[in-house]
């Protein structure tokens, strides 16, 4: 078992979230802006591998991912302020951290989900912002250092390879390196653990159980040459066990298949499921067969069912209509800017009991 801390006050700002669909199959005469980019627009093409960067620096849409989490215990005044991954580039996280009036040097962590650009871009960008923010404070009060609890197997680069072609390359995610050259403090980590002053946890690698989710589909990674990398092994959820409620689950894509993520949540802290945020990645056509099952664990198999899931990100249009049938109210559809707020509950932390599960392998 992890020593979790449960808070009593949990507050979750949107910072970054999809606001277009980049994936979904469209009538004719429509075309998706990255389709666009890479075949009429002439894209950059990477000198080491060959492959047509996806420049998201000068992409229209926001997509990735990024959440800030607020966790304050009962028995503390302190608030403590995680970032959960950076949204796609250098000006998507500055502009809309600043549009919420985040005191960015107030965030002590930063928490990467998966070595993809999406959600490991802004991490440079938000690093100088905060390094700006920290020069402006007070002097008797300088923050600590910032620390990015990163995922060890940082790769070279990550491409996209649909039917077995490599169409793509995503941009280079930022270095130790340079994370450290900024003044931040880079933690390593590939094994469960708790930040945040014990009120956050942060997952391992996340184990393959169920038989339908397969990974990311034409995922590739280079290594001299492009592999086959469906697993993305570097994943990672982060949960909070708040009072009374049980824990809040954030998955940013959801490469390991959210019943995945779920099951394991489950296995380490033996706590119903209260809510669960992020991309689930069932937009592309070829992941429409997961859906059904998907929205049968969360609505049928899981015991309680989760008061709410906030499918964001790459989750995808279909994904949320049939959570919406199933879920109704408990499907929301949260984006980039909404703030969520969840207090504890002493008395109905006497009445909760252990989450059950009606098919460990479905």
């Amino acid at each position: 078992m992890v020593a979790l801390k449960q808070v009593n006050k949990l507050a979750i700002q949107f910072i970054v979230d999809n606001t277009t669909e980049w994936f979904l199959k469209m009538p004719p005469g429509f075309t998706h802006e990255m389709k666009y980019h890479l075949t009429e627009l002439k894209p950059v093409i990477d000198p080491l591998t060959g492959t047509p960067f996806i420049d998201a620096e000068n992409y229209c849409c926001a997509h990735g991912f990024s959440a800030l989490i607020h966790t304050q215990t009962e028995d503390s005044s302190d608030t403590h302020l995680t970032l959960f991954d950076t949204g796609p580039d250098s000006q998507t996280i500055t502009r809309n951290l600043a549009a919420l009036q985040i005191p960015t040097e107030k965030i002590d962590r930063v928490i990467l989900s998966h070595w993809h650009a999406d959600h490991s871009g802004g991490i440079l960008a938000f690093l100088r912002a905060r390094n700006k923010a920290v020069s402006l404070a007070s002097q008797t009060t300088q923050p600590a250092p910032c620390v990015f609890d990163l995922h060890p197997d940082r790769p070279i680069a990550r491409g996209i390879a649909p039917g077995g072609k490599v169409i793509a390359r995503l941009p280079d995610d930022p270095t130790f390196e340079q994370i450290q050259e900024l003044g931040g403090v880079v933690e390593k980590s590939s094994e469960g653990h708790v930040v945040a002053d014990g009120t956050v946890y942060v997952s391992g690698e996340i184990p393959r159980v169920t038989g339908f989710e397969q990974g990311l589909l034409g995922a590739v990674r280079w290594k001299g040459e492009w592999v086959s990398e469906e697993d993305i092994m570097d994943e990672r959820y982060a949960a909070i066990d708040v009072v009374g409620k049980g824990l809040i689950i954030f998955s940013a894509c959801s490469h390991a298949g959210i019943v995945n993520v779920v099951k394991d949540a489950i296995k380490t802290l033996n706590r119903p499921i209260y809510m669960i945020i992020g991309g689930l990645h069932l937009s592309t056509p070829d992941l429409q067969e997961r859906i059904a099952p998907t929205v049968d664990f969360l609505a049928n198999k899981l015991r309680p069912a989760p008061n709410y899931v906030l499918p964001m990100h790459c989750s995808g249009f279909n994904a949320k209509v049939e959570l919406e049938r199933a879920l109704g109210d408990g499907c929301v559809p949260a984006g980039t800017g909404a703030k969520v707020d969840v207090t504890g509950d002493p008395t109905a932390e006497k009445q909760m009991f252990a989450p059950v599960i009606t098919d460990w392998l479905s």
